[in-house]
């Protein structure tokens, strides 16, 4: 697989923001699924950037950045139209993991992950569909942010599965993740009680080894064990979401690939494929079945109480590791990420540990809404994995 820059085009001179906002003096690189005015937005695949017209306004989420100060540098790459994980673009290349150069950096959100690790700019700008951001924030090292679907406007934005799409950032820290986290919610962490709960049947979904280092990284708090998932567990959760999100994929994009027949890269075209053969019976029992497991959900995360868990089954897959190697991990990735988008819920992902000299994240995911509490509790794991 060649390799890319983690941009797709850069800017000559940064887009300016408006003077003494919040984010002022920060810098932000864009994931080519977001309109910004006077280019196209590609969508990590050279067909569907052909063709698409200049867009004539920014994205209400780029609106937002440059209103409050920050400064856009360029757009990113990501994976093909963002229904992959693993940042493996066939047609335009991988962009550079900066933490732990032989291994993947995730996608789709790829080349806003790696911008971010490389330093290259403050703050990345993706979206999270099945893990998007999630996934390559515990990859490359950096703080992740899923935001509750509906929270952040996706005006502008290419739609992938409409009903699990959501923006999201990175940064490489804390308190400037707190800082954007802020801006979206206008509201600081509301003064409750936190309880924190571990679910066993998630936490049985990384590997052993992953599993033990994230255990060593948690605070000595009390912690509830028992699984959250209903009947079916992991495997009934991951075929809903597939079938779920498979068929609004294909409502999104079906009909221009019949059309077109773009030449996919490996791992894209068969998801697609897969995609179109879904029929309106499985996408009824996987509605039903999300349903319940929102309803489920709603009653049992109560306001404060947070989830604890694996980001992704172990540290980033190595760029030679074949393909029928990386479908399981994606798949057991996506059982790891499959809840919060069922549930509309935010996570954020938080580096504490390494394994084998690459980073492993931790996530945090509370009831829609709870998207400053998370930001909260996250300093209280931050200080911990620092104190090792």
């Amino acid at each position: 697989m060649k390799t890319c820059d983690a941009f797709v085009l850069p800017f000559d001179k940064p887009l300016g923001g408006a003077s003494g906002g919040p984010l002022s003096g920060l810098t932000v690189c864009v994931k080519d699924n977001f309109d910004i005015a006077g280019t196209i937005t590609g969508a990590g695949n050279p067909e569907y950037a052909a063709d698409q017209s200049i867009a004539t306004a920014h994205a209400r989420v780029v609106e937002t950045l440059l209103a409050n100060g920050a400064a856009i540098t360029g757009k990113t790459q990501m994976d093909e139209l963002a229904y992959s994980l693993m940042g493996l673009n066939a047609r335009y290349g991988v962009p550079l993991n900066p933490a732990v150069t032989d291994r993947v950096p995730g996608g789709s959100s790829s080349g806003s992950a790696s911008a971010t690790a490389a330093g290259l700019v403050d703050i990345g700008l993706g979206t999270d569909t099945g893990g998007s951001v999630r996934l390559p924030a515990s990859f490359c090292g950096l703080y992740g942010w899923r935001a509750t679907h509906g929270l952040i406007a996706a005006d502008g934005m290419v739609p992938l599965a409409p009903s699990y799409d959501v923006a999201g950032f990175f940064t490489r820290d804390l308190a400037l993740m707190s800082r954007l986290v802020s801006l979206f919610t206008a509201s600081a962490a509301p003064a409750t009680a936190m309880s924190f709960w571990t679910p066993a049947d998630l936490w049985s979904l990384a590997m052993p080894d992953t599993a033990n280092l994230l255990r060593a990284a948690l605070p000595d708090f009390v912690y509830r064990h028992e699984p959250i998932l209903p009947e079916g567990g992991a495997d009934a959760c991951l075929r809903a979401f597939r079938t779920h999100q498979g068929y609004e994929i294909w409502q999104q994009f079906g009909a221009w690939i019949t059309d077109r027949q773009p030449d996919f890269g490996p791992g894209i075209k068969e998801r697609f494929e897969m995609a179109s053969r879904i029929t309106q019976s499985e996408f009824e029992a996987a509605k039903t079945y999300r349903a319940g497991l929102r309803a489920a959900v709603d009653a049992l995360l109560p306001e404060g109480t947070i989830l604890v868990y694996p980001t992704a089954p172990g540290p980033a897959p190595r760029l030679d590791m074949p393909q029928s190697e990386l479908e399981p991990y994606r798949n057991r990735a996506l059982s790891l990420t499959s809840l919060a988008g069922h549930a509309g819920l935010p996570q954020l992902s938080i580096p504490v540990a390494e394994q084998d000299a690459a980073p492993i994240g931790l996530s945090l995911v509370g009831r829609p809404g709870s998207d400053a509490l998370l930001a909260k509790a996250a300093s209280y794991f931050v200080s911990q994995s620092t104190d090792r």
